[in-house]
């Protein structure tokens, strides 16, 4: 029989003819000092080298978390510093996301002032559809296919320079110049305004 130690000062006790011993109980100072990879004389794969390992993880719990984690000071540092930080990332962000949809409005709402414009141009000067009006309040455009736009428009007299002659309704002196006027507005109440003239001799 062969009497040997190791560096914990556990005698380890070999035969001639079999393997090693299974070790005498050690204490938990003994454990907390060696952990899981201070007893060699366990086989890696062997149920008493399991055992060890898992008595050191209960024993001294920084083996198994490997560290401390967060203090109550540094979760509130983070949670005052994200308070400061996010609005002024996600406001810019949602502002964004907003106008995104932006220049498809102003198409849309460029469109329909066009259409509308081409309404009144189709007629001639003497036609009652062009007689003139007051600024109209806004209506809905089309609310099945356009919902949010709306639209107004009027039509005066002007002279030869293009200036309202009169209160632009019942002038005399008008020299055969009407002109017209019509305004859309889109669903973030952006307006867009287009003008035209028709004389006499259209």
């Amino acid at each position: 029989m062969i009497v040997r130690s190791n560096q914990l000062g556990v005698r380890r006790l070999k035969t001639r003819r079999g393997g090693p011993l299974r070790p005498p109980a050690l204490g938990a100072r003994a454990y907390r000092q060696a952990g899981a990879e201070g007893f060699p004389y366990f086989h890696k794969d062997s149920e008493e080298r399991q055992e060890v390992s898992k008595n050191s993880a209960i024993r001294n719990p920084q083996f198994a978390i490997g560290n401390k984690g967060f203090t109550l000071i540094e979760i509130i540092i983070l949670i005052v510093m994200a308070g400061i930080l996010l609005p002024t990332i996600i406001v810019p962000f949602v502002a964004g996301v907003k106008a995104s949809g932006k220049p498809e409005m102003v198409n849309t709402a460029m469109y329909l002032a066009h259409y509308k414009m081409e309404e009144f141009m189709k007629y001639r000067y003497s036609n009652a559809a062009l007689n003139p009006i007051a600024l109209t309040v806004y209506a809905d455009v089309d609310p099945a296919n356009f919902p949010g736009y709306q639209s107004q428009w009027e039509i005066v007299y002007v002279d030869d320079n293009f200036n309202v002659v009169g209160d632009g309704i019942q002038a005399t002196n008008h020299r055969g110049y009407k002109r017209i006027f019509v305004r859309v507005k889109d669903p973030m109440n952006d307006t867009y305004e287009i003008y035209s003239v028709v004389s006499y001799f259209h």
